[in-house]
C-alpha cells in the first residue's frame, strides 16, 4: 500500500469514526439513576431503601438559607423566592413558613372541614361560633386583616388558613415577618422539595440552577448570599467537581501520553495512529450500550473509558515490534495469539459481570467487552495497512542492551516469591481494621464543612432524619393511615420526653376515610349551624346573611366522599403523601420521617408496640452492600477459573506447536516417545501457566496487603481496580512469554513493555491524586498494579536469552 492510499484510508477511519460518534450523540440517552448499580433488593427493608433514597422525601429536599442583609430585607427575598419557585414546574413544594391561601386549589377548599382537626375537638354550636366572630373582629383591626377578610365570609372558623398551614412542613422554625428564621433571626430559611429524583442528576442540577437564577432576580441591587444544601445539591456539587477533575486529569494525560509516544517512536504520526483503535473501542461500546439497554449510565460511560484504556497496549505493542524486513501485516500476525489471549483473558472477567443481576454493571461488561474486542479486531486487520514500514528495529539501542542486561543480572525469585506471598497474606489477614467498607455515606466526597452546615440547617429547619425512619405496613392506603393515627399519640409523647423533636407522616396531610367521615357526621346539619350561627351573631357587629356561604359550604361538606391519595394529584398535598404513602397492588406502606432522632432504642421499642418499624437505613443500606459484594466476589471467583483454564489452553496449544516445528522431518516417534512427550508437553504448558499467571496473583496480594496496611478499607470500586490491574499484569506477563529467549524480541517486548507501563501509570497515577473517593480508589489500585505486574513479570515471566549479549550469563544466573 502506497503512502498516499495509507493517509487517505486513515482518513476515511477517522471519517467513520465521526459518523459514528454523530449517530450516537443523536442516540444516546444518558442516565443518572444510580440504582442501576445496585443489585435488585431481596428483603422488604432494602426495596424499601432503593425507593426511598430515589423518591423518598428525604432525597428530595433542597434546604436553601439566605444571609447577608438585615431581617427585614431577608424576609423580602424569601418571598419574592418563594413565589418563583412555587410558579416554576420542577418543584412539588416551596414552603418559608408564609401561609399562601393560592396554594390550595378551589376543588379541595370545600374539603376543608374534613381536612382540619377543629372537629375532632370541638363541636360547630353557637358558643364556639360566638368566639370565632369575636376574633375576626380583632383580625380585621389587625395587619392581618387583608388575609382574613375575603375568607370571613365562607369560612369564619379560619379552617381554610389551618389547612395552609398544614401544608407547612412539620417542626417548622420560628416565624419572622411572616417567614421562617434560624434562631439567632440572622438567617431565613426555605424548604424545596424537587419533583426530579434524589437519583436524577441530570433534574437535581436544573433544580439548582432555577434556584440560583431565582435569587439573583429576588436580591435584585441588594445585598445577600444563598447558601443551598441537601442530597441534590451535594449531587450538583460532586458532579462539577469530578468533571473539572477530569477536565485537567484529561489535560494531563493527553499531553503526557503524545509526548511519551513521541520520544518512544521519534514520529508524529503514531500517536495520531494509536488513537484510532482507542476511539474505535469507546465509539463500539457506546453504540452496544446504547442498542440493548433503554439508557446508558453516565458511571458506565465513565467507568468504561477508564477499563478499555487498557487497549491501548495492543497498538504500542505492534509499534514496538516493528523491524526492517517485517510487513505490519506478518508482524501483527505473529504477535496476535498473544494479543488474543489477553483480550480473552480480560473479556472473561467481564462476561461474568453479564450473569450479576445488576444492570448497571450488565452495561460496563457490554461496553468493555465490545470495546477490548473492537480494539484488538481494529489492530490486528486495519491498523498494520496504516503503518510506515519499518526503518529501524527497537532492539538495536543501547540503552534497551544495558538495562536488559542489568535486568539479567538479577537474581530469579524462587523461594522469597513463597515468602512475599506469607507477608502479603499475613498483611491482609492481621492488619487492624475492617477488611470492607459497608457505609456508601463514608465515600462521599462532599466536603466535611458542607456536611456540617447541612446537619445545622436540618437542625434549624426540622428536616426528617435521612437515617431513620418509621415503617406501618398494610393491604391499602386505608389501613395504614387508620394506623399511623393510632400512633400519633405515642409519637406525640415521645417528643415529650425528648426522644425526637418531631415526626411528619401522610395523615397529616390526609387523614383516613374514617376519620374524614366523624368529621363529617360531627358538622350540623343547615338548620342546626343556622340556629347557632343566628346565636352568635346576636353580639357581634356582623350581619346574618354574610355567612350564608358558610351554612353552604358545611352543608356540602356533609356530602361528600372522603378524599383519596388519587384526589391529590396536581395539587401541594401530593408531594406531602407522595413521598409518605407507598405501594399498591394490595399492599401499602406508610412512612413516618422523624426529625431530631435521639434515642433510637426507645423509638424503636415504641414502635414495635403500635404495629411499626424503625428502619434503619444505614443498616439496609450495608446489607445491600454486603449482597452486592458477595455477587460481584462470586463472578470473580468462577472469572479466574476461567481465565487461569484460557491461559493453560493457550499455553499448550503454543507448546505443541513449537515441538510441532522442532520435530518437522524428525522420524516417527514411538509409543513410548509419544506418551513421553505429552507429558513433556504437560509439564512445559504447567511451568508456562505458572510464569503467567503467577505475577498477576502475587501483585493483586501484594496490592490488597499495602491497603490494608494504609488502613484502607476496600470497596466495590477497589475490585473493580484489582480486575483492571490483573488484566494490565497478564498482558504483561504474555509478552514476555511470547518473547521467549529470542534476544532481540525480548528488547522489543522491553520497550513495548515500559511504554506501556509508564502511560497506564500515568493516568492512574493521576486518578490518584483525584479528591473524588472513587477516582482515587481506582487510580491507586491500578498504580499499584502495574508497578507490581510489571516488575513480578520481569522477575518470573522473563526467559534467558538464547543469543546476544550477555546471554550465557543471564542463563547462568542463579536463582533466589
Amino acid at each position: 500500500m502506497s503512502a498516499r492510499l495509507r493517509i487517505t484510508s486513515a482518513l476515511l477511519w477517522l471519517g467513520l469514526l465521526l459518523l459514528a460518534g454523530w449517530w450516537i450523540s443523536a442516540h444516546l440517552q444518558l442516565t443518572g439513576d444510580l440504582r442501576k448499580f445496585m443489585p435488585a433488593p431481596e428483603t422488604a427493608e432494602q426495596k424499601l431503601l432503593i425507593d426511598e433514597l430515589g423518591e423518598g422525601p428525604g432525597s428530595r429536599l433542597l434546604l436553601v438559607a439566605l444571609a447577608g442583609a438585615d431581617a427585614p430585607a431577608l424576609a423580602a427575598q424569601s418571598k419574592a423566592l418563594n413565589a418563583a419557585l412555587a410558579a416554576d414546574g420542577q418543584f412539588a413544594l416551596v414552603a418559608n413558613g408564609d401561609a399562601d391561601l393560592e396554594s390550595i386549589p378551589e376543588r379541595l377548599r370545600p374539603y376543608r372541614y374534613l381536612l382540619s382537626n377543629t372537629l375532632d375537638s370541638q363541636q360547630l354550636d353557637a358558643d364556639y361560633l360566638a368566639a370565632q366572630l369575636d376574633e375576626r373582629v380583632q383580625d380585621l383591626g389587625s395587619p392581618a386583616g387583608v388575609l382574613v377578610e375575603p375568607l370571613v365570609g365562607s369560612d369564619p372558623t379560619l379552617e381554610t388558613l389551618k389547612v395552609a398551614e398544614a401544608l407547612q412542613p412539620a417542626n417548622a422554625p420560628r416565624r419572622l415577618h411572616g417567614v421562617w428564621f434560624d434562631r439567632a433571626g440572622k438567617r431565613a430559611l426555605l424548604v424545596v422539595q424537587t419533583r426530579a429524583a434524589g437519583f436524577d442528576p441530570t433534574g437535581q442540577q436544573r433544580a439548582v440552577d432555577a434556584i440560583h437564577a431565582a435569587y439573583e432576580r429576588a436580591r435584585g441591587d441588594g445585598t445577600g448570599t444563598l447558601v443551598l444544601s441537601g442530597p441534590g445539591a451535594f449531587s450538583v456539587e460532586i458532579g462539577g467537581r469530578t468533571q473539572a477533575e477530569a477536565q485537567w486529569i484529561g489535560t494531563f494525560d493527553t499531553i503526557g501520553l503524545v509526548l511519551l509516544m513521541i520520544v518512544a517512536y521519534r514520529s508524529w504520526k503514531i500517536p495520531v495512529l494509536g488513537v484510532l483503535p482507542l476511539a474505535s473501542a469507546g465509539l463500539a461500546g457506546l453504540g452496544a450500550v446504547a442498542l440493548l439497554f433503554d439508557g446508558v449510565h453516565g458511571i458506565t460511560v465513565a467507568f468504561g473509558f477508564t477499563l478499555i484504556g487498557v487497549v491501548q497496549d495492543y497498538p504500542i505493542h505492534l509499534f514496538s515490534h516493528q523491524r526492517p524486513g517485517v510487513s505490519p501485516t506478518q508482524n501483527a500476525r505473529a504477535l496476535w495469539p498473544t494479543l488474543a489471549t489477553g483480550v480473552v483473558s480480560t473479556c472473561i472477567a467481564y462476561v461474568t459481570f453479564l450473569f450479576s443481576g445488576v444492570d448497571g454493571l450488565q452495561q460496563l461488561a457490554v461496553f468493555t467487552i465490545t470495546g477490548l474486542v473492537v480494539a484488538a479486531l481494529s489492530t490486528r486487520l486495519l491498523l498494520p495497512r496504516l503503518i510506515d514500514p519499518s526503518s529501524r528495529d527497537f532492539a538495536d539501542s543501547r540503552l534497551l542492551a544495558r538495562l536488559w542486561s542489568a535486568i539479567g543480572r538479577l537474581p530469579r525469585p524462587r523461594w522469597s516469591l513463597l515468602a512475599l506471598a506469607l507477608a502479603a497474606l499475613a498483611a491482609i489477614a492481621l492488619a487492624p481494621g475492617a477488611f470492607w467498607q459497608n457505609d456508601l455515606s463514608k465515600l462521599t466526597p462532599v466536603p466535611a464543612d458542607a456536611l456540617a452546615r447541612d446537619a445545622d440547617l436540618r437542625a434549624e429547619l426540622g428536616a426528617p432524619d435521612v437515617r431513620y425512619v418509621l415503617t406501618l405496613q398494610g393491604r391499602d392506603d386505608e389501613a395504614v393511615l387508620r394506623a399511623s393515627e393510632r400512633l400519633r399519640p405515642a409519637l406525640d409523647a415521645l417528643v415529650r420526653d425528648g426522644a425526637l423533636s418531631g415526626y411528619d407522616m401522610a395523615a397529616h396531610y390526609l387523614p383516613s376515610a374514617a376519620v374524614q367521615r366523624a368529621r363529617q357526621q360531627a358538622l350540623p346539619g343547615a338548620a342546626a349551624l343556622r340556629t347557632a350561627l343566628d346565636a352568635a351573631l346576636a353580639d357581634s357587629p356582623f350581619r346574618a346573611d354574610v355567612f350564608d356561604a358558610f351554612v353552604d359550604d358545611v352543608a356540602a361538606a356533609r356530602t361528600l366522599r372522603p378524599l383519596s391519595r388519587a384526589d391529590l394529584a396536581g395539587t401541594p398535598l401530593e408531594a406531602g403523601v407522595g413521598g409518605l404513602l407507598l405501594g399498591g397492588n394490595g399492599h401499602a406502606i406508610a412512612l413516618v420521617s422523624l426529625s431530631g432522632l435521639e434515642d433510637p432504642a426507645t423509638v424503636a421499642r415504641v414502635a414495635r408496640l403500635n404495629g411499626a418499624s424503625l428502619l434503619d437505613m444505614k443498616a439496609a443500606s450495608e446489607s445491600l452492600v454486603v449482597a452486592y459484594r458477595g455477587r460481584v466476589l462470586a463472578a470473580l471467583a468462577a472469572a479466574s477459573l476461567l481465565l487461569a483454564l484460557t491461559v493453560w489452553i493457550a499455553m499448550r496449544m503454543s507448546v505443541v506447536a513449537q515441538r510441532r516445528m522442532a520435530q518437522a522431518g524428525a522420524p516417527p516417534a514411538s509409543p513410548s516417545t509419544s506418551s513421553a512427550s505429552r507429558a513433556e508437553i504437560t509439564r512445559a504448558t504447567a511451568q508456562r501457566t505458572v510464569r503467567v499467571l503467577l505475577p498477576m496473583a502475587l501483585t493483586t496480594m501484594l496490592i490488597l496487603a499495602v491497603l490494608r496496611l494504609c488502613g484502607v478499607e476496600l470497596t466495590l470500586f477497589h475490585l473493580v481496580a484489582l480486575i483492571l490491574a490483573a488484566g494490565l499484569g497478564l498482558d504483561y506477563a504474555l509478552f514476555f512469554d511470547h518473547a521467549g529467549d529470542d534476544y532481540a524480541d525480548q528488547l522489543r517486548t522491553l520497550h513495548a513493555l515500559i511504554v506501556c507501563s509508564l502511560m497506564t501509570l500515568l493516568v492512574f497515577f493521576l486518578l490518584a491524586l483525584s479528591s473524588i473517593p472513587v477516582l482515587r480508589a481506582i487510580g491507586s489500585t491500578v498504580a499499584l498494579g502495574v508497578l507490581g505486574n510489571f516488575v513480578l513479570a520481569l522477575l518470573v515471566s522473563r526467559q534467558p536469552a538464547a543469543k546476544g549479549p550477555r546471554a550465557a550469563e543471564t542463563a547462568a544466573t542463579p536463582t533466589a
